[in-house]
């Protein structure tokens, strides 16, 4: 059942749910979108996550109308810290745990714009793990809520000049903080490294330090893996 809805305080959400082959109780992990919202990748995402051994969900946070109006909503969302976009990830993590399969631990996930929620997501909002993929720089005030953060996997490429750096500034903070991590720059690869859009324009934003890099993007996926597979079995 790869098509599912997920109930929400504003009305039923859709979303791709991958489930691990190995039957038995399984960590769960909600996956968070980049900027395009809903898509092939976006599904691949939890394809692949599923295949490793987690109950994987692909939420759509675009679902309540015009794509235009829901990127200025989440976005705005992702800004305050709060609002309708968190209550739908928390509905998402609800229902993980709630499947006959969870063994009762949540990990987050996110591109991009759904970098930027891993991050911020990964204190006081229930998860055990989060990794965050190029979720742009750091906010002003990162040391305050990092210090009860739950273990983080954090993948940046430094062919994006304005993300160069932040994996680095992650490692340093993740350090004093005591939390335990796995930050790295890819210097080879860009912004969006991990999603393997097929669409045509991006191929020319490639120079400006944005694209789908497979090296650096199987490099991460194994880190994830491995990470998640510590902190979500545990």
């Amino acid at each position: 059942m790869p098509e599912v809805l997920i109930p929400t305080p504003r009305g039923q959400m859709p979303a791709w749910f991958a489930l691990p082959a190995r039957p038995g109780p399984a960590p769960a992990v909600v996956v968070l979108h980049d900027i395009y919202g809903m898509s092939a990748d976006h599904r691949a995402q939890a394809d692949w996550l599923a295949e490793a051994g987690f109950l994987a969900l692909s939420p759509d946070l675009y679902y309540q109308g015009g794509k235009l109006s829901c990127i200025r909503a989440v976005l705005r969302d992702l800004i305050a810290r709060t609002g309708p976009a968190f209550d739908d990830v928390e509905a998402c993590r609800a229902w993980l745990l709630a499947q006959p399969g969870c063994s009762g631990r949540a990990g987050v996930i996110g591109f991009c714009m759904g970098g930027g929620f891993a991050l911020l997501l990964a204190s006081g909002h229930g998860f055990s793990a989060s990794s965050v993929n190029y979720g742009g720089p750091l906010p002003k005030d990162v040391d305050d809520f990092l210090h009860a953060a739950c273990p983080l996997v954090v993948s940046y490429g430094g062919q994006a000049r304005w993300e160069r750096g932040v994996a680095a500034q992650l490692e340093e903070k993740l350090t004093r903080a005591l939390i335990p991590h796995d930050c790295k720059e890819y210097s080879d690869a860009g912004h969006s490294f991990m999603n393997n859009h097929k669409i045509a324009f991006l191929k020319v934003l490639r120079w400006t330090g944005i694209g789908y890099n497979e090296a650096a993007c199987q490099d991460a996926r194994r880190r994830i893996i491995a990470f998640f597979h510590t902190h979500l079995e545990s």
